[in-house]
């Protein structure tokens, strides 16, 4: 089981009762090695509709964020290959 990573939802306010955290349930691509250079994990978001990618081995390093269409668009063009 991976952990889930928590963050505050971008609609939520800094004081008061709107205060929202949101997670991603992150998995590791089918496309990664089990050990290797190409380690590569994503978690889906619902709303709004994204695809965060990041390194599974600098877990708290940066991530991509990549609205829903635009990563159907990529895993089009990365098919056809």
């Amino acid at each position: 089981m991976t952990a889930l990573h928590w963050f505050k939802s971008s609609y939520s306010g800094n004081d008061g009762p709107d205060c929202v955290e949101v997670a991603l349930d992150w998995f590791k691509s089918s496309y990664s090695s089990n050990e290797g250079p190409d380690c590569v994990e994503v978690a889906i978001a619902a709303a709004p509709a994204a695809v965060h990618v990041r390194d599974s081995k600098a877990r708290d390093g940066d991530q991509l964020a990549f609205a829903g269409s635009a990563w159907a668009e990529f895993l089009g063009f990365a098919a056809r290959r």
